[in-house]
């Protein structure tokens, strides 16, 4: 029986990668997506093999639509069409007040953050939806609870970008949903992941974790469990559905 092919966007750190290794440990075949960091991806990839899976890394900015129709070419090609999609890629930039941001900053994000998860999910639609012959499948968009709490201070744009997401993913699931295909969201909020380190304070999550109700910032690993329920049978008559991985924040 054929292995399901499991597409990860942003799959070489973070929650990209500790849900790339838990697909692969339970059963799918993964393709792991990476802008720049190659030696990163490889190195989930090689995780990936060492268990007896099966694992390939594609180079490709998601933020331009026709390297994301190349991507899934190639995957055609290799494996055939997906069957499961996570969309973890995203950016931000350094912490920072609104007013103090240039349009430059939040054009960037919304291209990676908003467009680049647009454009994954278009063409996952031509390889999943039984209208286009496809045998229908699961995407799970990777948001943040910073789309709920707006990131004052910090990253105000990032956190509307993640807003977007969750707007598109409600109205993108009701769209396909009669076409078997089946789009949830996971929203992390503190999680020890080097995005925070990308923000310019990696030590965010020491800081904030032991004021949250649970006491402690979240792993990368918690959430990629939500993400690949979500994927899988368990969670058949869920669709435009969030999980909250946020420690009760």
């Amino acid at each position: 029986m054929k292995k399901p092919t499991l597409l990860v966007t942003g799959g070489g750190r973070g929650i990209g990668a500790a849900s790339a290794i838990l697909a692969a440990k339970q059963g799918y075949r993964v393709v792991i997506n990476y802008r720049k960091d190659v030696d990163a991806a490889e190195q989930v990839a090689a995780d990936i093999l060492a268990l007896g899976g099966e694992a390939y890394c594609i180079q490709a900015d998601i933020s331009k639509e026709e390297e994301v129709r190349a991507m899934f070419s190639l995957i055609k090609g290799k494996w055939g069409r997906i069957d499961a999609l996570v969309n973890s890629a995203g950016i931000l930039d350094k912490q920072a007040r609104f007013v103090d941001t240039q349009a430059e900053r939040w054009q960037r994000i919304f291209e990676t953050n908003v467009f680049g998860t647009m454009h994954c999910c278009k063409a996952a639609f031509q390889d999943m939806a039984v209208s286009c012959g496809g045998q229908g499948g699961a995407i799970v968009n990777v948001s943040s609870l910073a789309s709920v709490y707006g990131s004052p201070n910090e990253y105000v744009d990032y956190a509307a970008s993640k807003g977007a997401i969750d707007s598109f993913s409600k109205g993108f699931a009701l769209e396909v949903a009669g076409d078997g295909i089946r789009v949830n969201v996971v929203r992390p909020g503190l999680i020890y992941t080097d995005m925070h380190a990308d923000g310019g304070e990696a030590a965010r999550v020491d800081r904030i974790g032991p004021t949250l109700p649970l006491q402690r910032g979240g792993q990368p690993e918690e959430v990629a469990e939500a993400i690949l329920w979500l994927l899988s049978d368990k969670s058949s008559y869920t669709t435009g559905g969030f999980i909250d991985v946020g420690g009760g924040r």
